[in-house]
């Protein structure tokens, strides 16, 4: 049986990004709760040296499109990454569903043996090709940036578990 690079990767980004929507509502309804300013969960972090919670989600949408529109063969969006509030985020979160949601499956065609290039012309040029990218670098990297979402809300008291970070599959 052959797997779509279509099907190995949006159906899984859209999943992760329901997830993180879903938690970003507990994260509010918690804030709210608890009286607390959505700005300490916002700019909570893990480890000092760690990315905080807001721009983990931003991080991890900018995967889901740049990864989806690369083996697309389509131009990723560029988004500012203005973000401030949990609203925001949620705004992000569906901004970026709905590009993935706009690329044709047939877009994805041949995207397995596609060549990627990420920073070309730069120290940092990475190649691919598009099966590579996908499972050894694009789903890697938008897993650990909503895990890292998941884990810096279980750590300041929202109640969420296995279930929440799954998400609707």
């Amino acid at each position: 049986m052959t797997v779509s690079m279509h099907a190995a990767s949006v159906p899984v980004f859209k999943q992760f990004l329901g997830s993180l929507s879903a938690l970003l509502d507990k994260a509010q309804a918690y804030a709210t709760e608890k009286k607390i300013d959505p700005e300490v969960l916002l700019q909570s972090r893990l480890y000092p040296d760690m990315f905080p919670l807001l721009r983990q989600v931003q991080i991890a949408c900018d995967f889901a499109k740049g990864v989806s529109a690369r083996l697309a063969d389509a131009e990723v969006p560029v988004y500012d990454d203005s973000e401030r509030t949990l609203e925001q985020l949620q705004a992000l979160v569906a901004k970026t569903t709905a590009f993935i949601d706009s690329l044709e499956p047939v877009l994805f065609d041949g995207a397995h043996e596609r060549e990627v290039v990420l920073r070309p012309g730069t120290p940092k040029e990475r190649r691919f090709v598009g099966h590579g990218y996908l499972l050894h670098y694009g789903l890697p990297q938008f897993q650990f940036h909503v895990v890292a979402a998941y884990a810096i809300l279980r750590h300041n008291g929202v109640e969420v578990g296995k279930r929440d970070y799954m998400g609707q599959y």
